[in-house]
């Protein structure tokens, strides 16, 4: 038991305490490759308690669903943070779901901040929710049939088994289904966090804003918590990426060196993953919305090939 507890402990502190920091270094290696100085990867940290301190404003319009959406992001990031396997393949609240309970959660959430856009009752924020609701409804799908990809071939939806399967099984890392599943996973990812060539985080454009449409109202602390939440589903994301796809160094006892390299070992995937995404929003720009749907039923084919491959490749 204390050892479950001290699992739970260190996944939210990376998760809760680390989403700034990745937000930050990628912002920086942005700014670096854009030849700009930038600011420090610590900045965000900053960004959070300054919004902390300042009191909200709230629109009178607005009702008790807009104040709890907040509040509720972030609960369910730091739920999922719980469900992901980040250091072991032991998590230790894995009886609570598997893969459909962690997509259930990222809804949850998406579900309540586009009804919060909607309460405001702002025209930027109506927008922003039709467009986060359209592009959520495009990825989820793709989402899970990425997932069950690697599930046809490790014969469990659990988290912990797919990854523990990977780990111990090398050559199933090199099949083609392997890699179209990763692909597809990877457009979503983009897509659920808010990043290019989806969306533009940095943009407060009208005619390019999804999920900044939806948070333009909020201030204060419930601002701070939806930055704090966004931060943490980029890393999950990440997390999952790299523990599913890449379950190198990840620790199959829970001994205290095997998870000091196991906690190396996600710093430096989800850090290679930073500076990749850092390196394509470099290079692309914002997709038109009316183009959106093709790339996200690419993706979504990309997923549906992939376990075709794991049904007819063995």
């Amino acid at each position: 038991m204390p050892t479950q507890i001290l699992i739970e402990a260190m996944q939210l502190l990376i998760v809760g305490l680390g989403a700034p920091l990745l937000t930050g270094l990628v912002r920086r290696v942005k700014a670096r490759l854009q030849g700009r100085r930038g600011a420090g990867v610590l900045q965000p940290y900053a960004d959070l308690r300054k919004l902390l301190a300042k009191e909200p404003v709230v629109s009178e319009t607005t009702s008790w669903l807009f104040r709890f959406t907040p509040y509720l992001l972030a609960a369910t990031m730091l739920l999922s943070a719980l469900l992901v396997p980040l250091l072991t393949t032991q998590t230790p609240l894995r009886f609570l779901g598997n893969i459909i309970v962690l997509m259930y959660l990222f809804l949850l959430g998406t579900f309540f901040l586009a009804l919060a856009g909607l309460d405001a009752g702002s025209a930027f924020g109506g927008m922003g929710s039709s467009r986060e609701t359209a592009v959520a409804a495009l990825a989820e799908p793709t989402v899970m049939i990425a997932i069950f990809a690697m599930a046809f071939r490790t014969g469990s939806t659990s988290l912990d088994e797919i990854v523990r399967r990977g780990a111990s099984d090398s050559l199933l890392l090199l099949t083609p289904g392997h890699l179209l599943a990763f692909l597809a996973f990877f457009i979503v990812a983009l897509a659920e966090t808010g990043r290019l060539p989806v969306d533009n985080p940095a943009t407060h454009l009208e005619l390019t804003m999804i999920h900044e449409a939806m948070v333009l109202e909020y201030s204060g602390r419930y601002l701070m918590l939806i930055e704090w939440a966004a931060g943490m589903k980029l890393l999950i994301f990440l997390a999952l990426l790299s523990n599913l796809f890449f379950p190198w160094g990840i620790a199959s006892t829970v001994t205290p060196p095997a998870l000091a390299v196991a906690c190396i070992a996600l710093i430096v995937k989800i850090g290679a993953l930073a500076i990749g995404i850092a390196a394509l929003e470099t290079s692309v720009a914002k997709l038109r919305l009316f183009r959106l749907p093709a790339l996200l039923s690419s993706s979504f084919a990309l997923a549906l090939l992939a376990v075709i491959s794991f049904l007819f490749v063995k």
